[in-house]
């Protein structure tokens, strides 16, 4: 599999508070919120969603969806596979990836997703990338500054946070609640279809039912959406069903 052929080994093997000492207040505390001094860093995880996704560009059409994914945190990349419910006996599948350096979708029903055709190779690579980048709550050391996340203060309660993957980058805002957790995280352009061309458009996602895995508080449910001039939009609302980890 290239996902997995595409591995780097490791920077640090646990994660060690003195990392915290120079970072931006909300960030140092959600890192002591949600993680142990001495935690082992993420290497790759194994997850599955069960939720709902919205099939109209300009409406409400909501399907059921399930899906796996496979995350490995370096060199970034994953791999969604999901099944989405159309009708009784229908469903579409979805291959949505990012794998070294490259964005990948593939949907099965003629007609959905269209912008595939549209979308350049390099909009689809960044687009991809800030999903990973933005999923990173879910697997929380990937965030740390040893995994080369660049924080910068915005102010007490948000963050900047940017991650590179060779030439595709990434920068999003992130808000931490009064909890100390990550509630979202909002990126400023993201390669989306309006009518019948791409345009780059603000974009969140919102993290919340945080959980404690394997030592983590991690949120298992989430919501992502466009935020466009006449109001946000979200598409996509799910719950993680299970959730594994490697070292």
């Amino acid at each position: 599999m290239r996902l997995e052929s595409a591995r780097l080994a490791a920077t640090a093997s646990r994660y060690s508070a003195q990392e915290l000492e120079h970072l931006p207040a909300p960030v140092a505390r959600y890192f002591r919120t949600v993680l142990k001094d001495g935690q082992a860093i993420i290497s790759a995880a194994s997850v599955a969603h069960t939720g709902s996704f919205n099939l109209s560009v300009a409406g409400e059409q909501w399907k059921s969806f399930a899906s796996t994914q496979r995350v490995i945190t370096r060199r970034p990349g994953f791999v969604w596979d999901a099944r989405i419910a159309m009708v009784p006996g229908i469903a579409v599948y979805v291959h949505d990836a990012y794998v070294g350096g490259e964005g990948i979708l593939t949907p099965s029903l003629l007609g959905l997703w269209s912008m595939v055709d549209k979308i350049s190779a390099r909009d689809l690579a960044e687009a991809e990338f800030m999903r990973f980048f933005a999923e990173a709550t879910w697997y929380p050391s990937a965030l740390l500054p040893s995994q080369g996340v660049q924080w910068q203060a915005v102010d007490e309660h948000t963050a900047s946070a940017t991650l590179a993957d060779g030439a595709i980058s990434a920068t999003m805002l992130v808000s931490f609640n009064q909890a100390g957790l990550i509630e979202s995280v909002r990126v400023e352009a993201r390669a989306a279809l309006v009518g019948k061309l791409i345009v780059h458009t603000p974009w969140e996602g919102r993290w919340f039912n945080y959980q404690e895995r394997d030592g983590m508080l991690v949120p298992l449910s989430g919501e992502a959406a466009w935020l466009h001039a006449d109001g946000r939009k979200p598409y996509w609302r799910g719950t993680i069903t299970a959730l594994a980890y490697e070292f």
